[in-house]
């Protein structure tokens, strides 16, 4: 399967499809990768690549202008074109010809601007003790089922009270490993349970 990590530098999601034998998975960021491979990373606008022959891509277009947490921006952002040019970029992986997609994002204007989520999910369902609503738009696969999830008492801060630092947004918007690993079980070995089950 050739996979597409659209939009990830970190290299979290890459690098687990990748030590779990998907070895045809590449992330794709304008920025260098922090994780630790270059090299199956491409350093390159997406939409350059979107054309390419892909069986599953995995998108995680950027938010700063879209989601519910910027709202107070929202006014400045319309009248400068900072927040139409975001919705754009979403949209355009709502069109693509690849058969399997996820659009991941925080709670914001995408729904409904373009239409609600097919499932809300938290870092607590995935064995982190952290809240973090993360909307997925799913085309051609299932909802992801929880895997581990933190007792309420046990669940932290909210992700959006990390203090202030130059790396903050980097941070805030790396996918947790519990969640990423959920994919690749859930999403990756999809078609092979179906085959073993038929």
């Amino acid at each position: 399967m050739r996979i597409l990590i659209a939009c990830e530098e970190s290299g979290t999601v890459v690098n687990v499809f990748r030590k779990n034998g998907f070895t045809n998975t590449f992330s794709c960021d304008l920025l260098p990768t922090s994780g630790g491979h270059p090299e199956y990373h491409l350093q390159c606008d997406v939409k350059d690549i979107l054309c390419h022959k892909w069986d599953m891509i995995l998108a995680f277009p950027p938010c700063t202008h879209i989601c519910a947490s910027g709202a107070r921006w929202f006014e400045q952002k319309r009248k400068d074109g900072r927040q139409q040019a975001g919705i754009d970029f979403f949209m355009q992986f709502t069109r693509l010809d690849c058969p399997k997609v996820a659009i991941e994002n925080p709670v914001g204007i995408m729904s409904t601007v373009y239409r609600k989520p097919d499932q809300i999910v938290q870092p607590w369902q995935f064995g982190h003790p952290k809240k973090k609503a993360t909307c997925f738009w799913l085309k051609g696969l299932p909802l992801l089922k929880p895997t581990k999830i933190i007792e309420a008492g046990k669940r932290k801060q909210r992700i959006w009270k990390m203090p202030e630092t130059k790396d903050r947004s980097r941070l805030r918007s790396k996918t947790y490993d519990g969640i990423a690993a959920a994919m690749v079980e859930q999403w990756g070995y999809e078609k092979t349970k179906k085959a073993a089950q038929d």
